[in-house]
């Protein structure tokens, strides 16, 4: 049985310049026929799915109007066993945020929400093309809570062109002040296909790696400082509030993917939805294959996973899957130590995470 289930919304406000996920602008000539497969899907891949954690991602899933969800929500239930749903995320741009959007997703089973803040400096928030100011995103937390959302992530971003340690220091501040569940603080990188990456590859964004590893080492001691758990190397959680649906990710468990772009992993497969909207909506409507990708997941390939994204939680590895000289090489280096028969990153080996898990590879 399948117990995790994600749905990819790739319609956003506006294509920021440093996003890599699929997504394109809002169309609504394209919307209903996209809501309409998304249900084809479903129905097809019902069987064998009773989802514990959901996660609507994009995207901007709340780009779709409070009726289009409902919509689609509604007809997913009508379809895909819901009654062992626990945890219902739903990503939000604090443009998108509205009292009736919020009390409407509740009423439908959404117990968490996913905020995209980045940052709350004007001016970084508009090298980052956001279409939100700091003071809306502030606002629209307010409004979740209000509405009574019981389980808060807001998402921060490093490394920012132009970021200084006190603009870093003030959204960390900031964030705890407002006491979200859950906080993710990635750091910016520069990945293929976006804005960001044609402008560091003209040389004018480059990464510093040194400034980024104090990024990470600041947010690492303001939020163990207030409460927060660092449970993955780049989220950190009140106790309870982890996130179900990524860990169920990191340890490797099966989950079904629907919409464009969408993964899924089940019974030694793995395969991905073309990465295109309107090619999604005519296989479809052809009823064609929709991946575009598909592998087997052979047991080399599972083992290397789960000890790559294992070692970046707190619960880490057991100890017996890795080779015991390279383990003993990176402790006696001080970037791993063992706690509770497990192997664990230590704050140093956090640092080179990446490079850690290769060693143990």
């Amino acid at each position: 049985m399948v117990r995790h289930l994600y749905v990819h919304i790739p319609f956003c406000p506006k294509v920021c310049p440093y996003c890599s996920f699929y997504k394109e602008a809002g169309d609504r000539n394209k919307t209903k026929a996209f809501l309409d497969s998304i249900l084809v899907e479903a129905s097809a891949a019902a069987d064998g799915l009773q989802p514990e954690t959901v996660f609507f991602g994009g995207g901007t899933p709340t780009a779709l109007s409070t009726p289009q969800l409902d919509f689609l929500i509604s007809g997913l239930r009508e379809r895909v066993d819901f009654s062992a749903v626990k945890e219902f995320t739903i990503e939000m741009n604090p443009a998108t945020v509205s009292i009736e959007k919020a009390a409407a997703l509740l009423n439908l089973g959404v117990n968490r929400v996913s905020m995209g803040v980045q940052s709350w400096d004007e001016s970084l928030l508009r090298t980052l093309g956001r279409v939100h100011t700091g003071l809306q995103a502030e606002r629209s937390y307010r409004i979740l809570r209000e509405a009574g959302v019981p389980n808060i992530n807001l998402d921060l971003i490093f490394g920012i062109p132009g970021q200084s340690e006190r603009q870093w220091m003030d959204t960390l501040r900031k964030t705890v002040d407002l006491a979200p569940d859950h906080i993710s603080a990635y750091c910016l990188t520069y990945e293929e296909d976006t804005e960001y990456f044609a402008k560091f590859s003209r040389g004018e964004y480059a990464p510093e790696e040194g400034r980024d590893a104090g990024f990470f080492e600041m947010a690492m001691d303001v939020l163990s400082a207030t409460g927060f758990s660092q449970y993955e190397i780049s989220n950190y959680a009140q106790p309870g509030r982890e996130c179900s649906h990524n860990l169920a990710y990191w340890r490797g468990e099966d989950y079904a993917g629907f919409g464009p772009s969408a993964f899924t992993t089940r019974s030694g497969k793995r395969w991905r939805n073309i990465a295109d909207t309107a090619a999604y909506i005519l296989r479809i409507q052809n009823r064609l294959p929709l991946h575009d990708f598909i592998e087997e997941v052979q047991p080399a390939m599972r083992r290397a996973e789960r000890i790559a994204f294992a070692l970046r939680t707190s619960a880490g590895i057991d100890g017996e899957e890795a080779d015991p000289g390279r383990l003993a090489s990176l402790a006696s280096g001080g970037f791993v130590e063992s706690r509770d028969s497990r192997i664990v990153l230590t704050r140093k080996g956090r640092l080179l995470a990446d490079e850690v898990a290769a060693e143990l590879l």
